[in-house]
């Protein structure tokens, strides 16, 4: 049967798929638009498979806190290019992932990804899969931090979309959160304080110092004086309330919170593609490769 132009149209915006391929689907079907749609998401999902293992480092930090302050959520997911990262179907799955973590709080990545996307039903999962099928792009949802605040706030800053931080104050304005969330953003602290260092990194630090120390020659009780002051210095640079103040080097975070009366709670940081291994192409290589047929 004859494939009329308002049947292809209708597919396409049932299934955000290219107009060939609606109706090349339409052909096969023979103009029966549930066995159609139903190809075409046979199709994106095994198009989705195939995409699987292919590195995604780039995408968006998504930041979403509710109106009065006492919840927040920071999302990364990811694509493959920068590129797609900046479309809208792709920004608009990113939100709607973030706001789903904020409303339902899922215990982990597995049930955040059963949670449905929106109002039509349609899964996280099912929705990430029909979005590569649509994008050619393989796109994960990597990572989410949800925090809730007691009596504190928790204030929020975005660094483009490739930092996301959130930061729990209790007392102080909002500008001085402000001011405390781009600082970490900044300077990435590890943890809040000194109690936040685990035994483990401060000894492997001292062995470090100390083997340092011991090469100068010096006495043994000088060397123990410079193991310690080393070791307040790298505590220095790696917890928050320690860390010089970006706008004010000349004191810390630490003294500027107290100067405010307020107190930090706690802190969350994610940076886009965080320790994700990064492919390095070799297109000499790549060509040379296809040239043998391999």
């Amino acid at each position: 049967m004859a494939i009329t132009a308002a049947q292809v149209k209708e597919l396409r915006q049932r299934t955000n798929c290219g107009m060939m391929e609606c109706k090349n689907a339409l052909v096969e079907s023979d103009g029966d638009m549930e066995a159609a749609a139903e190809a075409l998401r046979k199709s994106g999902l095994a198009k989705a498979d195939k995409k699987a293992g292919r590195i995604a480092a780039e995408g968006t930090i998504v930041v979403e806190v509710s109106g009065d302050g006492k919840s927040a959520a920071l999302v990364e997911v990811n694509s493959e290019t920068d590129f797609v990262a900046q479309k809208d179907e792709f920004q608009g799955f990113a939100a709607a992932v973030a706001r789903r973590v904020l409303s339902d709080a899922p215990a982990d990545l597995d049930a955040l990804m059963s949670m449905p996307l929106n109002d039509s039903g349609e899964t996280i999962e099912e929705a990430r899969r029909g979005l590569i099928a649509t994008i050619g792009e393989n796109i994960n949802v990597r990572r989410f931090i949800r925090r809730e605040a007691g009596s504190a706030t928790i204030s929020s800053y975005l660094h483009g979309n490739r930092i996301g931080v959130l930061v729990e104050v209790d007392g102080g304005d909002a500008e001085l959160a402000k001011d405390i969330a781009m600082h970490i953003a900044a300077s990435k602290p590890v943890c809040l304080d000194e109690s936040g260092v685990s035994q483990d990194m401060l000894d492997k630090e001292k062995e470090i110092f100390s083997a340092q120390a011991q090469a100068s020659g010096k006495p043994a009780e000088i060397i123990e004086k410079m193991v310690v002051g080393r070791l307040r210095k790298f505590l220095g640079e790696i917890t928050l309330l320690g860390q010089p103040f970006v706008k004010n080097p000349d004191q810390t975070v630490g003294q500027l919170v107290k100067e405010a009366g307020a107190k930090v709670i706690g802190f969350d940081r994610l940076e886009l593609g965080e320790g994700v291994e990064k492919k390095t192409e070799n297109f000499a290589e790549e060509v040379m490769a296809q040239a043998r047929g391999n």
